[in-house]
């Protein structure tokens, strides 16, 4: 019997195509690619695939029993996680792609010094043809750097930080441990998060979905940051308060925020968020498969993992469904 992989992606160049074809042909392995205008021939081809390697909760969906690992190109998996319908293998391995760290810590990066350095308001006067005066500034350097989440993105993001010279990094994780050791000053588990709070110069959020992280960031302990405060979402829309958010934003409660991610998506056309004080948003645009850099480790990410796959080991990105990543 033959061992068939289905691969529905768009992305792929050629020289991925490679990739995944050596890999495939190492593990003794068929591979069959799909753009995600074919999904129905792609549909067709689960059916006799033991491994797919899409990002479609559809398409796993029509995969039968005989999926036994599905590998998802996006970080995020908590639509997998939720809906246990989406495996008609019960016992269907599930993992992602680690693979968005360097672009969303540069996003980071890009929307902490744009709020730091007054870059909103200086975009405003300038589509409103004013040449605006000075304003005061503020720093990487020698910044208190909270972050809620030490793994891949959390680890990515703490490494730019302290390269910019921030004075402190914290990082906070379920376990209280990071993934990499010698990136954070001090980690601690997320239960500490009350009192770590009030010396949060900037907090940034990249968190998966789960539900300890359902509005984690809620009204009470927006209200022990400190004035000077700066919340950076790269997360999930799910673990803040939005409208508690807007509400010290509007009051200069905080001093600013900037959102790659909301509750809902897309934001409604209504929503309080639009028009607050303060606040950088964008469309989840933060990662993606815009970067090339990010598409080749995608790639090569599950090319290991395939290695992994076919000699029996363990593999390394390997998602627990029940916790949620």
């Amino acid at each position: 019997m033959s061992r068939d992989i289905c691969i529905f992606q768009s992305f792929l160049t050629p020289a991925h195509k490679a990739q995944i074809t050596a890999a495939a042909e190492a593990a003794d392995m068929t591979p069959y690619f799909f753009t995600k205008d074919q999904f129905n021939a792609a549909r067709d081809c689960v059916q006799h695939c033991e491994v797919l390697y899409a990002a479609s909760p559809d398409l796993l969906r029509t995969a039968p029993a005989t999926l036994k690992w599905y590998c998802a190109s996006s970080a995020g998996v908590d639509a997998y996680c939720r809906d246990e319908s989406l495996f008609a293998n019960p016992n269907c391995l599930l993992s992602n792609s680690n693979a968005y760290g360097v672009t969303i810590a540069e996003h980071t990066i890009m929307v902490t010094l744009m709020l730091l350095r007054q870059m909103p308001a200086y975009l405003d006067a300038a589509r409103a043809h004013r040449w605006a005066a000075p304003a005061p500034v503020r720093s990487i350097h020698g910044c208190r750097v909270t972050i809620l989440g030490t793994g891949d993105l959390g680890g990515n993001i703490a490494r730019r930080m302290r390269g910019m010279g921030a004075e402190k990094i914290i990082g906070l994780s379920r376990s209280g441990k990071a993934r990499e050791a010698g990136i954070f000053d001090e980690t601690y588990p997320i239960s500490q998060l009350d009192r770590l709070l009030s010396d949060a110069e900037l907090l940034v959020m990249a968190l998966p979905n789960t539900p300890e992280t359902v509005n984690i960031l809620n009204r009470e302990r927006i209200a022990r940051l400190p004035k000077e405060a700066i919340v950076i979402n790269v997360g999930r829309g799910s673990a803040l308060d939005q409208a508690a958010l807007a509400e010290a934003l509007n009051t200069d409660r905080i001093a600013g925020a900037a959102l790659d991610v909301v509750d809902p998506e897309p934001l409604p056309e209504n929503d309080p968020l639009w028009d607050t004080k303060h606040l950088i948003l964008t469309p989840h645009i933060s990662g993606n498969l815009t970067l090339g850099y990010t598409c080749d480790r995608n790639v090569e990410l599950f090319c290991e993992d395939l290695a992994n796959y076919a000699a029996g080991r363990p593999l390394s990105h390997l998602v627990d469904r029940k916790r949620g990543y």
